[in-house]
C-alpha cells in the first residue's frame, strides 16, 4: 500500500520548471530535460532469455527501459550492457545509459542512473525511473533525473514513472531469474573451480579449462543480473585473465609426476610412466619446448614391458649398466638365450613371470626369503628341489593354479619348503 500512494504522489508532484504531470492509468511519462514527457502508446515485451523491454513512443520520440529479467527490484543503470535505457531523439539520435560522457560540456552529467520495477500484477509492469544517457560520441546528453523523497529505499523517483504498462508479447516466468539466483550460481561455479586447483594431485586441464569458463559465465550472469556498479565483478572476471591452463600449473603437473614415476614399484611403474609421459607432452603443448629438453626426457622413457610378464623393461636391467641396455651378459637370468625383457619365464622354472613376480599390492615376491625373487628364482621355497620338479604346472600351461599340493593345506609344494 504505501508503494502505490508513493507512486499516486509521483503523478501529483510538481517537477521543475512547473509543468505538472497528470495522474492517468496506465500511463509512462517523467520530467524529460526538465520538461513533461508523456508517451502516447506504451507496451512491455518479454524475450525468450526472460528480458523485459518496456517501451512507450511519443511522436518520433522513443523511449525504452530494458531488464534482464522479470523480478521486482532496483536496477542500476550504467555498468552492464544488459541492464539500459535508451532514448531516440525526432532525429534519430540514440542515447543510452551505456554510453560514457566524452566532452567537457557533459562530464557535469555522471551517466547511469537506475530502474525501480515495484510491482507485477495482471500481466502489467510499474515503477519508476532516472537516468543521463549520452549518445555515441559522448557530447550529447539528454536526462530523466530528479531525487527521492527522503532517499530511503522504498521512495519514488521522480525523473520518470510507468504505471500498470500491459503485456503486449512474450510470458511472465513462473520463477524469474533474480539477483540472489545468480549470486548463488557464481559462488557455487567458484567453488567448483577452485576445486580443480586446490589439494590436488594434478590439475586435469579439461576440468580446469571448463570450469573456469563455467565460473566466468556466472560471474557475467551476476553482472548483467545485479549490476556491479563499483566494479568488483568485472575486476573478478578481468583477474582470470583467461581460462587457458598456464604454463607453471603444467610444469606443477610434470614435476608431481615425476615424483610417482620415480618411486614407481614393479606393480605400477607402466601407469606412472605413462602419466609421466601424458604430462610431458602437455607441457609441451602448453609452454613450448624450444630447446627441445622436454623431448628430449620423452625419448628417453621406456614405459613398455616388451614379453607382457608384468615386468617392465626397465626393472628387466640385471647387469647393473647405467645406459639401460637390456642385452647385456647378465640380462638372460635363464640362460636360456633369450633376454629377460623379451622371455615370459624369466627364471625358466616352468611358471611364467606373470604368476610369480609381484603381490596383490605390486610388491615382488620372495616366497623364501633369499633375496631373488621368485620370477628369478628357479626354486621358490628354497627346499633344494627346483620348482620345475615339484610339479607346479601339471597342465604345462604357465599358470600355477593347478599345481601339486601333497597335504592339502592350501599351499602348493612348489612354495612349501617341508
Amino acid at each position: 500500500m504505501k508503494k502505490l500512494i508513493l507512486l499516486s504522489l509521483v503523478f501529483l508532484t510538481v517537477l521543475s520548471c512547473g509543468d505538472e504531470v497528470q495522474f492517468s492509468s496506465p500511463a509512462f511519462q517523467g520530467s524529460f530535460n526538465n520538461q513533461l514527457w508523456r508517451a502516447q502508446a506504451f507496451n512491455a515485451t518479454i524475450d525468450a532469455a526472460g528480458s523485459l523491454t518496456i517501451k512507450g513512443i511519443n511522436n518520433a520520440q522513443t523511449l525504452e527501459l530494458f531488464l534482464p529479467s522479470v523480478a521486482t527490484g532496483t536496477y542500476v543503470l550504467g555498468d552492464v550492457n544488459a541492464i539500459e535505457a535508451r532514448f531516440t531523439g525526432a532525429d534519430g539520435t540514440v542515447y543510452s545509459t551505456n554510453n560514457e560522457p566524452s566532452s567537457p560540456n557533459t562530464t557535469g552529467y555522471p551517466n547511469g542512473g537506475e530502474i525501480r520495477l515495484t510491482e507485477i500484477l495482471n500481466n502489467t509492469f510499474t515503477g519508476t525511473f532516472r537516468f543521463n544517457a549520452f549518445d555515441i560520441t559522448g557530447q550529447r546528453v539528454v536526462n530523466f533525473t530528479g531525487t527521492t523523497n527522503d532517499g530511503t529505499p522504498d521512495d519514488p523517483i521522480f525523473g520518470g514513472i510507468f504505471f500498470r504498462i500491459p503485456l503486449l508479447s512474450g510470458t511472465i516466468p513462473a520463477n524469474p531469474i533474480t539477483c540472489t539466483d545468480v549470486e548463488t550460481a557464481a559462488e557455487a561455479a567458484e567453488m567448483v573451480y577452485l576445486a580443480t586447483t586446490s589439494n590436488v594431485e594434478f590439475i586435469i586441464k579439461e576440468d580446469f579449462e571448463a570450469a573456469c569458463s563455467a565460473y566466468v559465465d556466472a560471474l557475467i550472469a551476476q553482472r548483467n543480473f545485479c549490476g556491479d556498479i563499483n566494479g568488483t565483478i568485472q575486476s573478478q572476471i578481468e583477474a582470470i585473465d583467461s581460462c587457458a591452463m598456464t604454463c607453471a600449473q603444467a610444469t606443477d603437473n610434470v614435476t608431481e609426476a615425476f615424483t610417482q614415476n620415480n618411486n614407481a614399484l614393479i606393480g605400477d611403474f607402466v601407469e606412472k610412466c605413462a602419466q609421466y609421459l601424458f604430462y610431458l607432452q602437455e607441457q609441451i603443448e602448453i609452454c613450448g619446448d624450444m630447446n627441445g629438453s622436454i623431448q628430449d626426457k620423452i625419448d628417453a622413457l621406456d614405459c613398455g614391458d616388451a614379453d607382457n610378464d608384468g615386468i617392465p623393461n626397465v626393472f628387466e636391467n640385471f647387469d647393473g649398466d647405467s645406459e639401460g641396455n637390456l642385452e647385456g651378459p647378465g640380462d638372460d637370468s635363464d640362460l636360456d638365450g633369450i633376454f629377460n625383457y623379451l622371455d615370459n619365464d624369466d627364471d625358466g622354472d616352468g611358471i611364467l613371470t606373470q604368476f610369480e613376480a609381484v603381490d596383490a599390492d605390486g610388491n615382488p615376491i620372495d616366497t623364501d626369503g633369499d633375496i631373488t625373487v621368485n620370477y628369478l628364482d628357479a626354486d621358490d621355497d628354497g627346499d633344494g628341489i627346483l620348482t620345475i620338479n615339484e610339479n607346479a604346472d601339471p597342465n604345462g600351461d604357465g599358470n600355477p593354479n593347478d599345481a601339486l599340493d601333497t597335504d592339502g593345506n592350501g599351499v602348493p609344494d612348489y612354495l612349501q619348503p617341508n
